[in-house]
């Protein structure tokens, strides 16, 4: 992957949408730097996208991750996903939404996605046509998720709820919504603090046996966010995915860029522990469960003209979480009743165990430092093949 060449329309753009704590964009390795799309919350229970963008653009050279980069990186089947409908749950509207995903699928060659042909759908919180206001910082979180889903499962239909804002609470209604509207996968890339109301959202918003709710672990390293601790979801870390000359193709380690970017990881001051999770270091609910890639300067390809001119490569585990949730549909429905959480626990042999690389230094290190087997950043691993998302 080539460093993307910054420009100064590119860095003016950015910094005109940016807020003040995102002005000074991050400087790292490569020269390559990068943006958080979102506004970081001001309060409580107010939720921020956990989208990283690379900035400056490379028309349609892009450099960032495809399809079949992603599909052999996972060992996943390609053209995958029929019959399925993945929901993304994001704040506000993205109006070019259905416009930068033909684009994308297109210049992949994966098939059409389009309301006419009833494979997309956009929807509003409730179910309705009450589109909220368009915003174009979650308007590049959309985009990535969109194009992730469409990168791992290409047939699957796609169901885009559109939360009223970014308060926990419509968030957590559009979920609602989208399981409602029978969607048995949701993609979810944004978190908020944990709060004294945590445990009420969890119950009353992400508690849906059967449904594989895959949620983003957070950029902000060693530190968990909600609804990534909820005990219903799959927690969702991040790695740095580079290609080498191993059997696989691939090498993955924890990303990290600093002490205070990286891999969202930790314990759950709020919730409780799920019967499958043993590990020994956290009393409740320990995050996270799987990963997948992460890492901007090893990040994937998204078209978004909202907030954007094209092609971007973007990180974040925002990334991560529709790669998780397009895989859940590749591995076949759940079961009802059935809690998708646990299926990487049966199956842990089924995941490419990620052993090097650390968030910080904690005690125990585990909660933020690779190990073989279970570790915080990046749960017990990432996908290989389908076997570890099957009930």
């Amino acid at each position: 992957m080539r460093t993307l060449a910054l420009t100064a329309a590119a860095l003016l753009t950015t910094l005109a949408t940016a807020t003040p704590a995102d002005a000074d964009p991050h400087h790292h390795a490569g020269a390559t730097r990068w943006t958080h799309t979102c506004t970081r919350p001001a309060r409580a229970d107010i939720a921020a996208c956990q989208a990283l963008r690379v900035l400056g653009t490379a028309a349609a050279d892009q450099q960032g991750y495809g399809p079949a980069d992603l599909l052999s990186a996972y060992g996943l089947p390609a053209d995958g996903g029929a019959g399925t409908t993945v929901a993304i749950v994001d704040a506000y509207d993205d109006p070019n939404a259905e416009a930068d995903l033909g684009v994308y699928r297109s210049h992949y060659g994966l098939p059409a996605c389009t309301t006419a042909a009833g494979c997309f759908h956009k929807t509003d919180q409730r179910g309705g046509t009450r589109i909220p206001r368009a915003d174009s910082a979650w308007a590049g979180e959309t985009a990535l998720d969109l194009a992730m889903v469409s990168a791992i499962a290409p047939r699957a239909r796609i169901l885009l709820v559109e939360a009223d804002s970014a308060s926990v609470s419509d968030l957590g209604t559009a979920v609602n919504t989208a399981v409602s509207l029978g969607a048995k996968y949701v993609s979810i890339s944004w978190g908020a603090s944990e709060s004294v109301n945590s445990a009420t959202y969890d119950s009353r918003y992400f508690d849906h046996p059967g449904v594989a709710i895959a949620v983003a672990s957070g950029d902000g390293g060693y530190g968990v966010i909600f609804p990534a601790s909820s005990p219903h979801v799959t927690a969702v870390g991040g790695t740095s995915l580079r290609r080498d000359t191993s059997a696989r193709g691939w090498a993955e380690s924890v990303w990290s860029t600093s002490a205070t970017e990286g891999a969202g990881s930790g314990c759950s001051t709020r919730l409780p522990k799920p019967t499958w999770q043993t590990d020994t270091g956290c009393t409740r609910r320990t995050v996270a469960d799987v990963a997948a890639v992460a890492d901007p300067q090893t990040g994937v390809a998204v078209y978004q003209t909202y907030g954007g001119s094209g092609w971007y490569t973007y990180g974040g585990t925002s990334a991560a979480a529709p790669i998780i949730a397009a895989t859940y549909a590749l591995a076949g429905a759940p079961t009802a009743g059935s809690r998708p959480a646990s299926f990487p626990y049966a199956h842990p042999a089924a995941l490419n165990d990620v052993v090097t690389g650390a968030t910080a230094t904690c005690r125990p290190a585990y909660l933020c430092t690779a190990e073989k087997g279970y570790d915080g950043p990046t749960g017990l691993g990432t996908p290989q093949g389908v076997g570890a998302f099957q009930g």
